[in-house]
């Protein structure tokens, strides 16, 4: 159930983003999903792509600073109040989330890239209380499977 994200670290200047995307390109890996933020001096991109441990080697080799990072993909019903109720029960398990953001929306469902200050209690507390999660192999070939 744990999926591996790609963390690149971007200086912000024009053009370094699109380097990063040009060197995923070139080795065939695409993003399922990503989060940009930003400071005033550099950028982080939090990516779910297709080929996690090549995309990393493949930016490191260009100069990236690039990392791996376990998370989970939750599947949310499209209703509301469904997202609060994940969290509570999250919550009241003493557990914080450090960020999230979506994956994907497939019919029904959005699925949510959460980082959990404890991910195997957050992955037992979630499936106890009915939730699905997302493998490895939905999260990475999305292109190809929208039942995440």
């Amino acid at each position: 159930m744990l999926i591996k994200q790609l963390s690149v670290f971007i200086e912000n200047r024009k053009g370094r983003l699109e380097e990063v995307t040009q060197a995923l390109k070139e080795v065939d890996i695409n993003i399922a999903s990503f989060s940009l933020a930003d400071t005033s001096e550099y950028g982080l991109l939090r990516m779910i792509v297709s080929n996690p441990d090549e995309g990393k080697r493949v930016l490191k080799e260009k100069g990236f600073s690039a990392m791996l990072t376990d998370v989970i993909a939750v599947k949310i019903e499209q209703k509301p109040g469904k997202l609060h109720d994940a969290l509570k029960l999250l919550s009241d398990a003493d557990l914080s989330v450090e960020y999230m953001y979506t994956l994907a929306t497939a019919g029904r469902n959005t699925s949510i890239i959460m980082k959990v200050s404890d991910l195997a209690a957050a992955i037992k507390v979630l499936q106890d209380n009915g939730y699905e999660l997302c493998s490895a192999k939905e999260a990475y070939e999305l292109n190809n499977n929208l039942n995440c």
